[in-house]
């Protein structure tokens, strides 16, 4: 009897680490990468709150890895807070460079001259009534 509710057990914390897991964040970031903290308002430096502030910062630098789920990074001193994290309060930092608004229009041109492209020779006026010739 006993050895059947031992595997019962077993069973049981098999399943309940596999709902848990479904919602686990898998990130593994490494020594050197940068990252977005993400904290609470009363968390924040003296100045920085608001009700429509930011609730991340960053990005800062990551220093050690302390397990899976646990990191440090280097805060500035105006942080009064720990600089240990759990994995859940961190996002990666991706370089804007590449998704700005300025590379939009790689054509070279001005956003004047691209509007007169694609509505040709219409004028304000001619938009309600036909243009006679």
């Amino acid at each position: 009897m006993h050895v059947q509710v031992h595997k019962q057990i077993i069973k049981q914390n098999e399943q309940y680490k596999r709902r848990v897991e479904k919602h686990r964040k898998h990130i593994v970031f490494k020594e050197g990468d940068l990252v977005w903290i993400h904290l609470r308002k009363e968390r924040f430096p003296a100045g920085r709150f608001g009700k429509l502030q930011p609730r991340a910062d960053g990005p800062f630098k990551v220093l050690q890895r302390i397990n899976g789920n646990a990191y440090k990074i280097e805060l500035p001193g105006e942080y009064n807070v720990s600089g240990t994290f759990n994995v859940v309060d961190l996002s990666s930092h991706y370089d804007d460079e590449a998704d700005s608004r300025a590379n939009l229009s790689q054509g070279g041109r001005d956003d004047a001259e691209g509007e007169s492209v694609v509505f040709g020779n219409i004028g304000c006026r001619s938009l309600g009534s036909p243009v006679s010739e």
